[in-house]
């Protein structure tokens, strides 16, 4: 693949700044108002996961936040601080947890993971590989054993986000919030639902 320059970037930003003013004027102007999306979608870094995009959803209708992975860790300030955003301020309805198959964090995980911040980082995801050795150890080939891997992540992070301070609060007030697991698959473009929507704390023991 031919090297794209930082140039062709910002050609191509201006092409489409045209080209949304040519067939909405008042785009722009729109966008510079309150945000007030209904959607919180949480997902993997990867590029070839656009969020906006699988979904069919235009800027300012999709809030997202993205890591290595698609982790929610308590820890974390940035995806804590997003996350308290989108729901106390924002009041999205909907936050979705979407992980991918192909993912090169899981794919890490089950292998020889990274030294440093990165490695650091897919602890997380070596926690829910641990607790679910035997189940996917048993799988024959490596690719099923990350597919399995990576559903498994997506409800591990369901199950995290459930737990957070700011979702119990939304629904211990009642505030309209339904929390999801997808994984998308990059051979096909299509999104899979691992669980069904929940619009309340889980048990302490089960599933997801």
């Amino acid at each position: 693949m031919a090297e794209i320059s930082i140039e062709r970037l910002l050609d191509n930003n201006r092409k489409w700044s045209a080209s949304r003013m040519q067939a909405d004027p008042g785009f722009f102007r729109r966008l510079c108002g309150l945000q007030a999306p209904a959607f919180l979608w949480i997902g993997c870094a990867d590029s070839r996961v656009p969020a906006n995009e699988i979904v069919g959803l235009q800027p300012g209708e999709l809030f997202v936040h993205r890591n290595v992975a698609n982790v929610v860790a308590p820890g974390d300030a940035n995806c804590m601080s997003v996350l308290q955003f989108a729901v106390d301020v924002l009041n999205v309805r909907h936050i979705i947890v979407c992980g991918h198959y192909g993912c090169g964090g899981v794919a890490a995980a089950l292998e020889t993971v990274p030294t440093g911040a990165l490695g650091h980082w897919l602890d997380n995801i070596e926690q829910v590989y641990e607790a679910n050795r035997e189940e996917i150890d048993r799988l024959d080939h490596f690719d099923a054993k990350q597919r399995r891997l990576c559903e498994l992540n997506v409800l591990a992070q369901l199950r995290r986000l459930a737990n957070t301070t700011t979702v119990r609060g939304a629904w211990r007030r009642e505030q309209p919030l339904t929390i999801h697991a997808w994984v998308y698959d990059l051979e096909d473009g299509i999104l899979k639902t691992l669980y069904e929507p929940t619009s309340e704390p889980f048990p302490a023991a089960g599933p997801p």
